[in-house]
């Protein structure tokens, strides 16, 4: 078993950085890929980027040239440098890892850009 402890979110106004980052309690752990997604309230959760540890990376399309993400693949962990903050990147953030079939979740971190 696997814990994720995410940290970064908070208040920010628009046009704002924020950077988000996540650990996996154990570095010997196996994680072909880890990522974010988010979940606004009323809405469903979504894709925001994920990283494989070949690099391959998978962005949302409303993310796109804005949000970065990058990983530590020795330490398990992955972080989002989110640039450009629009009010509607309000959200719930949370962290996911894929243990070669099994997937895990952090309990998310609020990110909240005010207009």
């Amino acid at each position: 078993q696997v814990q994720l402890v995410e940290s970064g979110g908070g208040l920010v106004q628009a046009g704002g950085s924020l950077r988000l980052s996540c650990a996996a309690s154990r570095s010997d752990f196996r994680i072909s890929a880890m990522g974010w997604y988010r979940q606004a309230p009323g809405k469903q959760r979504e894709l925001v980027a994920t990283r494989t540890n070949a690099g391959i990376t998978n962005y949302a399309a409303f993310v796109k040239g804005r949000f970065t993400i990058s990983r530590d693949n020795a330490k398990n962990t992955v972080y989002l440098q989110m640039n450009s903050l629009k009010p509607e990147d309000t959200a719930v953030y949370y962290c996911y890892a894929n243990g070669y079939g099994p997937e895990y979740w952090g309990q998310g971190t609020q990110v909240t850009v005010s207009s």
